[in-house]
């Protein structure tokens, strides 16, 4: 049977890469909604105004999911 290498020396270093994952994907879900609340990112057949709600709706979850996060974490 194989053995396992022991991840106790890595932990930090994957805490340092989810935390950049997890900021990479909050800024790019960010600029997507904001992009698409000012029509500088259009969404083809859709008319601007269902975009820019979408694009709202896009910014709203991902402050909220930013909040609930940073809450359980604290918790």
């Amino acid at each position: 049977m194989a053995r396992r290498r022991s991840s106790s020396g890595g932990n930090g270093m994957n805490a340092l890469l989810n935390l950049v994952v997890w900021i990479a994907g909050i800024l790019v879900s960010l600029a997507v909604g904001f992009g698409m609340i000012s029509g500088t990112l259009p969404v083809w057949f859709i008319p601007d105004f269902v975009t820019a709600i979408a694009g709202w709706i896009v910014v709203v979850l991902t402050l909220l999911g930013v909040l609930l996060a940073i809450v359980e974490k604290v918790r």
